[in-house]
């Protein structure tokens, strides 16, 4: 048995496989809020709690954080994992911890293409490097080098990358982002479900749009960025409206910048909780405008494919394949029949 599992800031989803005539057999799967749990061993000794996990061979979680040393320290939970605590839970030394957008990667790259929306109507796809852009709680950014023969993820931590503004509204966002952040503004302030909520606070704020009273109640009662999204998509909320279009325009940004440098022309693939949610949206143009708009370097991005991932365990399913791998390399199933 193979356990998978995708730690991030919102929830954690844990799943144990048993391999089953060349393939896998999920035999439980469980998705916990993230927030409620001290520590990752205390939610991992939830899971384990009604399953025997005796046969168990390999274990990979993608995690919301850097990994250093094969551990990780959480960027947004305060969470330490550790390889030797996890594998002294789960009886086997084989585990492997992988920073979230790296296991987005490794799952991105074994999804059929029906798990893939283009935005881009002139992409031309060719052999090369490819790179995960991933909105959610945060902000992900991975990139999959291709040698030739193989493809190497190589996670990184772009979304703490400073906020560059454009133009003078975007000017505006970052002063009035300033006074909240003195000490750094990131894209991942403004790209990501708390974003999402900045930038609707500063459309407010500077008074781009009227708020709407209903608007305001629901985002007291649920999910502000969902409730934002919704009436976004909609197009019953001028304010929501804004925020939605600033924020695709600055997803299309940073997801050229990070193109910009690592070529990746067998595509950008945008994954995370929020670009599937807001799909309607990101087709409008906003963000494809955000792409292109590098002056000189223009061209070199108009070909480039931008894809959607609609698949909301992208990142479960990356952790399986690379412990998949990792296990075949160490020859931990056995011969095979």
């Amino acid at each position: 048995m193979i356990l998978a599992g995708d730690a991030g800031g919102t929830k954690t989803i844990l799943a144990l496989f048993e391999i089953e005539d060349g393939g896998f057999q999920c035999l439980k799967k469980q998705q916990y809020p993230s927030k409620n749990y001290q520590t990752f061993t205390e939610l991992l000794a939830s899971f384990l709690s009604d399953v025997d996990h005796g046969q168990l061979i390999a274990a990979c979680i993608g995690v919301a954080g850097p990994i250093v040393n094969g551990d990780c320290e959480t960027t947004n939970l305060p969470w330490i994992l550790t390889k030797k605590a996890i594998g002294e839970q789960l009886g086997t030394q084989d585990v492997w911890l992988l920073n979230d957008l790296e296991a987005t990667a490794w799952g991105v790259l074994d999804l059929p293409k029906q798990h893939f929306v283009e935005l881009n109507p002139d992409a031309q796809w060719q052999p090369g490097n490819s790179a995960v852009v991933a909105a959610g709680t945060g902000l992900g950014e991975a990139i999959i080098v291709w040698d030739g023969t193989t493809h190497h993820v190589i996670a990184t931590e772009g979304g703490h990358t400073d906020f560059a503004p454009k133009n003078e509204q975007e000017i505006a966002l970052l002063k009035y982002m300033m006074e909240k952040h003195p000490e750094h503004v990131s894209f991942e302030r403004l790209i990501s479900g708390e974003g999402l909520i900045n930038i609707y606070q500063f459309l407010k704020t500077h008074k781009y749009a009227p708020a709407l009273p209903e608007t305001e109640q629901k985002m007291t009662e649920r999910d502000p960025a969902a409730v934002i999204s919704e009436a976004g998509i909609e197009g019953n909320d001028v304010l929501c409206v804004e925020a939605l279009t600033l924020f695709c325009r600055l997803y299309g940004a940073e997801s050229g910048n990070l193109a910009l440098k690592c070529l990746p022309y067998a595509g950008i693939y945008l994954a995370g909780g929020i670009g599937a949610k807001i799909l309607p949206f990101l087709k409008k143009g906003e963000y494809l405008g955000g792409f292109l708009a590098k002056g000189r370097c223009r061209s070199i991005l108009q070909k480039i494919s931008v894809k959607v991932c609609t698949n909301p365990e992208v990142a479960l399913l990356g952790a399986l394949s690379y412990a998949e791998k990792k296990a075949a390399n160490n020859n931990l199933f056995g011969p095979l029949p």
